[in-house]
């Protein structure tokens, strides 16, 4: 299987070219969608998702229908509220493992940790909503000092202990609320069932994907991926993508090609959920303006599934104007494409 099938094969099961009828399918689908930069993540599941505004998106956020938490790896994702619970219980260990040697730098033990889920709990408790600087506060109350990093990690270990995660906006300020009240309980899944469902999920909807886009994506280890692929067994095919051994579900067929444009936002997970993300670079031969922590492009414009340059968008007194940056050379129709 070359590159441009592959990105096409990607592009069909990720709603791209043919878009969902529900955003909390797709999240669904997806598993976890990466959510650090929240108006990208919205505009993300926008993009496959038919009629879909960011007043639609920004509902389901408010009544919990999705919710926004750290799992897979230690940053924030969207995720369906059935699935935070067993996710959590897979990946939280990893991620912890991750944050140990910062916790301890920041004098975090786990009797700090007990103390501010108590301390957090209470305050959320009879569906209160309350904001970071308002839970400061209440751990400052209770001689907890929650300044600077340490306000972060007693949050994010809050998020993986499965006391909290997000609650409605407040304007424009995120809250947070006890998990108990916003997911009610689901279930108990042992460790196999998870990683199974997650392989599946993953595979199905970022295929053809090797072992280590799995991994880095998920956070768990390797030999954790395979013990998946060996579950999902014959509903997954493997294939080479050039030389390297590639999964994907067995019933994914390959879309009907059709030309497409894109505009995705950063951290969308086209890209994001691949460690290997050579296949988009096929044709603009310049990967590296947007991988690294010196990528010069962040959000990221695409033609049939590969890299073609950045959009920005500006804003003047006509209102908002959207401004393209190619790194390569496009065709008439291709450019109408992308207007």
């Amino acid at each position: 299987m070359d590159a441009a099938d592959a990105c096409q094969r990607r592009l069909g099961a990720q709603f791209l070219l043919r878009p969902a009828a529900d955003v909390t399918e797709v999240v669904r689908a997806l598993g976890a969608v990466q959510a650090q930069d929240y108006p990208g993540a919205k505009w993300a599941l926008g993009q496959r998702v038919v009629g879909a505004t960011d007043a639609t998106i920004e509902a389901l956020f408010t009544a919990g229908s999705i919710l926004r938490t750290h799992v897979l790896r230690p940053t924030w994702h969207f995720v369906a509220p059935e699935d935070i619970r067993w996710m959590l219980r897979l990946t939280a260990n990893r991620i912890g493992a991750t944050m140990a040697s910062y916790n301890r730098k920041l004098e975090l033990t786990a009797d700090v940790f007990r103390r501010s889920h108590d301390t957090i709990a209470r305050a959320l408790e009879g569906g209160r909503h309350r904001t970071r600087t308002q839970l400061k506060d209440a751990l400052a109350r209770e001689g907890i000092m929650a300044s600077g990093q340490r306000l972060g990690h007693l949050m994010m270990q809050a998020e993986l202990d499965a006391v909290i995660c997000s609650g409605p906006r407040q304007e424009k300020q995120f809250t947070y609320a006890l998990l108990d009240e916003r997911a009610p309980p689901t279930r108990t899944r042992d460790r196999d069932e998870s990683l199974e469902d997650l392989t599946l999920r993953y595979f199905a909807t970022r295929g053809p994907a090797t072992v280590a886009d799995m991994s880095w994506w998920s956070g768990l280890n390797t030999a954790d991926v395979k013990r998946g692929i060996d579950i999902a067994g014959k509903r997954l095919r493997k294939v080479d993508v050039g030389d390297r051994p590639s999964w994907l579900v067995e019933r994914q067929r390959k879309p009907r090609a059709r030309a497409s444009a894109h505009l995705l936002p950063n951290y969308d997970e086209y890209f994001i959920g691949l460690r290997d993300r050579a296949a988009i670079g096929q044709r603009a031969r310049a990967l590296h303006l947007v991988t690294g922590g010196d990528a010069l492009i962040a959000h990221i414009a695409f033609i049939d599934g590969q890299l073609v340059g950045g959009w920005r968008r500006l804003h003047d007194r006509s209102g908002v104007i959207v401004a393209l940056d190619l790194v390569t050379r496009v065709t008439r129709d291709e450019r109408e494409r992308l207007e």
